[in-house]
């Protein structure tokens, strides 16, 4: 099925591993070129941009600075093959567990999760809208988390952050509707990446704190979902390339989530 990505511009932030760098290969497969934003590149990062698929921006998007470099940067990109940028596709972001109770959250962690998974979002997406107001077209998808709307205490911070990232999107999606601009979010359950299941990860932490194995804690996060396992980051990918893409070129304001069912409710 042709998702009209064909020569089309993307940005990805968080782009060199997880979701990001299968969001980046998904787009990249669909022939679009995308500009892949990221602190450090990785082999199979780089092996995108060898075939001259991707073009890689190393930036430090945590800096207030660092979205709108990006999105410089991806404008020159467009405007060398004559295109525009057509989709944005905030990304990065991150959950250290909170293991030791609210009381311990200080100050600066809290201001660490809102400015990594919501404010890093909203100021690459208002540095590109003009871009795409100007073009009146463009395709916004954000992946937020199911702890949105199920928040966990052992994130606490990153479930309050992440549920304003949805709530911003939803609002934004109703006042740049009327430029052509779609603006949609998914919401993934646990999805396997170094995130959950790496080293430092969230199993391993959590393991750590209460003296068990990391493989048993993954099984356990696992077992919450009816499907009895964890989303893969291509499965993730796949939907942000439907939502990116003309096929879904009337919908928006919306939250789509993946998670195996681990959302019992309605």
């Amino acid at each position: 099925m042709d998702m009209g990505l064909r020569g089309r511009t993307a940005i990805v932030t968080g782009a060199s591993r997880g979701i990001g760098l299968a969001v980046t290969r998904a787009l990249v497969a669909e022939g679009a070129t995308v500009v892949a934003g990221s602190r450090a590149s990785s082999a199979q990062l780089d092996e995108l941009v060898a075939a001259g698929s991707a073009v890689s921006v190393l930036v430090d998007l945590s800096d207030p600075k660092g979205p709108a470099e990006l999105v410089t940067r991806a404008a020159e990109v467009a405007e060398r093959s004559g295109g525009r940028i057509d989709v944005l596709v905030n990304n990065v972001g991150g959950a250290p567990p909170r293991l030791d109770g609210f009381l311990a959250v200080t100050d600066e962690q809290w201001l660490g999760s809102i400015n990594l998974n919501l404010m890093v979002a909203v100021r690459a997406t208002r540095a590109v809208l003009p871009h795409m107001i100007a073009a009146g077209h463009g395709s916004i998808v954000t992946v937020s988390s199911v702890n949105a709307f199920l928040p966990d205490p052992a994130v606490i911070d990153y479930s309050a952050a992440k549920g304003a990232l949805t709530n911003f999107s939803k609002s934004l999606s109703k006042e740049v509707a009327a430029h052509g601009i779609r603006v949609n979010t998914i919401s993934p359950g646990p999805v396997a990446t170094d995130l959950w299941l790496g080293a430092g990860g969230v199993a391993e932490r959590i393991a750590r704190k209460n003296g068990v194995a990391a493989k048993d804690v993954a099984a356990g996060a696992a077992a919450d979902a009816a499907s009895g396992r964890f989303t893969q980051p291509d499965e993730v990918a796949d939907l942000v390339v439907l939502l990116a893409g003309e096929r879904a070129g009337n919908v928006t304001g919306a939250d789509f989530t993946i998670d195996g069912g681990l959302i019992k409710t309605l």
